[in-house]
């Protein structure tokens, strides 16, 4: 059994990989030829943790992934994993991989996939709200698939907006003003009660909300979800997305259905809404990839 650490994960992945893996096993997984169950949450509230089980089925490959996320680590990543591959056809045990990586990446390479879809073709203006792990990564791989005349950024701690600002070149600057006229904005800090609001945004903008994940969490406000609403997977955002719940917003489509023809593409002229909240067959595909490359 392959046994592959952060570091060895990091050899066999990039996003110019994953992005059309993933675009692959969104369709796959959209059109019937995968399958999983939602996610399984247990709380671990005296120390603000969650652990996450995320099974899928994907053609030879059974994956499992184990998530923990406690948002209350400062030494430590917030999010750690493990992902176990089996045989679909016997069961084998075929490797277990370090999932941190692979979650970090597989979230943005979904956001740069939704991009290419709901984003014209030419230098875009991007505003992204938070300073982490995740902002860096979606910053690269939104550079993939987009050229980026400008890139804005904001924290909640001022020191965080100009450190990232020094390592990525984006211009530190106040909520709003990072997102009005942006062509971009993407969600990833660290939120439970609505952060990006409607009022701020254009109309034609495209909006990445990947922060917030829970029945009880919010990173958009109603005017924001005023909007044709994209997901990966409907049966989750039903149960996952606070802000689905709690506005009752309607779901435009999956991204498979998008990527298959299944659903044309939303409207141009109206305002799109990437509610990413991730699921198991992008972790599988990462997966799947990691392990080939290696096992070669």
């Amino acid at each position: 059994m392959l046994i592959l650490d952060e570091a060895q994960v990091r050899l066999h992945l990039t996003y110019e990989a994953l992005i059309p893996a993933l675009e692959q096993a969104l369709v796959r997984f959209s059109t019937g030829a995968s399958t999983q169950p939602l996610r399984s949450v247990l709380a671990i509230p005296q120390h603000n943790g969650r652990f996450g089980l995320m099974p899928a089925v994907d053609g030879g490959l059974i994956g499992v992934k184990l998530v923990a996320v406690f948002e209350d680590n400062t030494a430590l990543p917030t999010h750690q994993a493990l992902i176990h591959l089996f045989s679909s056809s016997t069961g084998e045990p075929l490797a277990i991989l370090d999932g941190r990586l692979i979650t970090e990446m597989r979230t943005a390479a979904v956001t740069a996939i939704a991009t290419r879809l709901f984003t014209p073709e030419k230098p875009l203006t991007l505003a992204i709200l938070g300073s982490g792990v995740q902002a860096r990564s979606h910053l690269r791989a939104l550079r993939v698939v987009r050229e980026l005349r400008q890139v804005r950024g904001w924290s909640r701690t001022p020191q965080n907006a100009n450190s990232f600002a020094r390592e990525t070149g984006a211009i530190p600057l106040p909520i709003e003003d990072a997102i009005r006229g942006a062509d971009i904005v993407v969600g990833v800090a660290n939120v439970s009660r609505p952060l990006i609001p409607g009022r701020y945004l254009a109309d034609t903008a495209f909006v990445a909300a990947v922060a917030a994940v829970g029945a009880s969490r919010r990173e958009l406000d109603d005017d924001a979800m005023r909007a044709s609403i994209v997901v990966e997977s409907r049966e989750a955002a039903l149960r996952e997305s606070g802000d689905i719940i709690d506005t009752g917003a309607p779901i435009y489509a999956e991204l498979g259905e998008i990527l298959a023809g299944k659903i044309p593409l939303p409207p141009p002229d109206r305002r799109i809404v990437y509610k990413g909240l991730g699921i198991a067959v992008e972790d599988l595909a990462a997966a799947r990839l990691v392990y080939e490359s290696a096992s070669r």
